[in-house]
């Protein structure tokens, strides 16, 4: 099926040339030519490829706008990725209005042709009740198509589902083993999962020291919960040797990813003065910061309350 482009306006064609140019006999410029002129002839799966440069600005100038329509029309022509991308782009209204209901029916577009992203996302979606009335039961059902079709972060989706019972019979064994799975491969909230199920010996033996080595990978994988987790671990003394200092550190890594547990617990070590300097003017504006992020244990609570 021919994909029908947008018209590129006189000045901005040029503009684009003039990036595809500017790396001269450079490969991945090439490789950028070749599928504009691709696209341009029809191929709809090189208007996806070709879309996903311009809207990472991959040796073309980024163009949200114009990787937006591209997707739009290489999903009507049956490539399910596109359908996927342009979802993600109208969740998040990035160079498209911003539109959550067409998202869901674009990722459900994108499930149907294959795509377990789609359904990764799409399950997200139930889940969460974003756009679409919760349905946990649906969730965990397309988080299980997502993960035996391959996608792994979608297994770690799934495993929370059975670490919790939500939408299917809690099952702590069955969970530790698609965390673990997960984890295998580098899916960081995978690794965090499976470290809790170690610490509170859910479903696996308990043993501290084993969730410090997966917190430690969650942690390394920017999930800043197993920052946060490991820094619990190094404050108690429980699987390493207790180093405040070490749990200091982890606890700032969390809260400058904007964690807001992170900051709060960071914020108690400044109020005492272990690992860190008294200091309760810091202690006090993190405590603060954790509340305004959310954290509740962090608000002042209402006398009698």
């Amino acid at each position: 099926m021919r994909v029908i482009l947008h018209r590129v306006a006189p000045a901005h064609a040029k503009t684009l040339f003039l990036a595809l140019g500017l790396a001269g006999c450079n490969p991945g410029a090439q490789e950028a030519t070749r599928l504009r002129g691709a696209c341009d002839a029809g191929d709809a799966t090189a208007c996806h490829a070709f879309a996903v440069k311009l809207q990472e600005g991959e040796y073309v100038l980024t163009d949200e706008p114009r990787a937006a329509g591209l997707f739009d029309g290489a999903c009507e022509a049956g490539v399910a990725e596109s359908c996927v991308r342009l979802g993600l782009m109208r969740l998040r209204g990035q160079g498209v209005d911003r539109d959550s209901a067409r998202a869901a029916r674009l990722y459900q577009q994108g499930c149907e042709g294959g795509a377990m992203e789609g359904c990764n996302r799409l399950g997200v979606l139930y889940r969460d009740g974003d756009s679409l009335t919760r349905d946990l039961a649906r969730a965990t059902g397309l988080f299980q198509q997502a993960c035996e079709g391959g996608l792994l972060p979608a297994c770690s989706h799934l495993g929370a589902s059975y670490a919790r019972g939500e939408g299917v019979g809690r099952d702590p064994a069955r969970a530790a083993a698609l965390f673990l799975q997960a984890c295998d491969g580098d899916v960081a909230p995978g690794c965090l999962g499976a470290g809790e199920l170690y610490a509170a010996g859910a479903g696996v033996p308990p043993d501290a020291a084993e969730a410090a080595g997966f917190y430690r990978r969650a942690c390394d994988g920017e999930e800043a919960a197993g920052c946060t987790a490991l820094g619990d671990l190094f404050a108690a003394g429980e699987g390493v040797a207790q180093d405040f200092e070490q749990a200091a550190g982890l606890y700032r890594e969390a809260c400058n990813d904007g964690y807001a547990e992170g900051c709060f617990s960071l914020g108690v070590l400044y109020q005492n003065g272990t690992g860190v300097p008294h200091q309760s003017g810091r202690a006090a504006a993190l405590i603060r910061r954790a509340c305004n992020m959310g954290y509740a244990d962090a608000c002042p609570k209402e006398r009698g309350s």
